[in-house]
């Protein structure tokens, strides 16, 4: 898989989840993954199906956190885990080649294996996240932050896209393009968006910026 560039985390945005995925697909974001744990399985499936057909044929690809059972129903075209969650190795078993495969990682070890593994079975993982790089609230425990200097050493293996992730707002992305990432993941900068038009510029924003570093 190639490089991307811009990676959105959908949690109970403020726009909802149809319009912000709405908007999303009409401003071309590459990648756009729905995390939502608050769900009943029925509501989660029905939301996921909805949001895929939205997704279906555009240029944004819709990812699942976790679920591979709601990924395949739904029709979606990826499914993201963390290092709880099953591995990518059990994953693929249940997943056809097409459908891709996230994995979140959250020190230097967990990148590194995961980097070496790729070098393996090229097939296996699609990309990876690496992060928090600053500290966040987006979870309800947090990871300890590994910081802008521990990115720009799992940048050095290009075996698959890293996206970082973490407590990545507009004033400190450019810090994090310094280390040479090349795909970035943010969520609060995007789900605390009120209007549509905030919600574009912000995007379109973010977007060029990542242009720049990506010619």
């Amino acid at each position: 898989m190639e490089d991307f560039g811009l990676y959105i985390v959908m949690t109970a945005p403020e726009l909802g989840y149809q319009e912000f995925t709405r908007i999303c697909v009409e401003a071309e974001v590459p990648m756009l993954q729905l995390r939502d744990k608050r769900m009943g399985d029925r509501e989660l499936l029905l939301l996921a199906s909805t949001l895929a057909e939205q997704t279906r044929g555009s240029k944004t690809r819709f990812i699942i956190n976790e679920r591979i059972d709601i990924c395949l129903l739904s029709g979606a075209d990826g499914v993201h885990f963390g290092p709880d969650d099953l591995s990518w190795q059990e994953a693929r078993k249940l997943l056809p080649k097409s459908c891709l495969v996230g994995i979140s990682t959250h020190s230097l070890e967990q990148a590194q294996q995961a980097q070496n593994d790729a070098a393996i079975n090229p097939w296996g993982i699609s990309y990876m996240s690496f992060g928090p790089i600053y500290p966040t609230v987006a979870k309800a425990i947090p990871d300890p932050p590994v910081g802008s200097e521990n990115l720009r050493k799992v940048l050095k293996n290009d075996t698959l896209p890293v996206v970082a992730i973490g407590g990545i707002f507009s004033h400190n992305l450019p810090e994090v393009l310094s280390t040479g990432a090349r795909n970035v993941c943010m969520i609060r900068q995007f789900g605390q968006a009120r209007t549509e038009s905030e919600l574009r510029q912000r995007i379109n924003t973010t977007k060029q910026q990542l242009m720049e570093v990506n010619k």
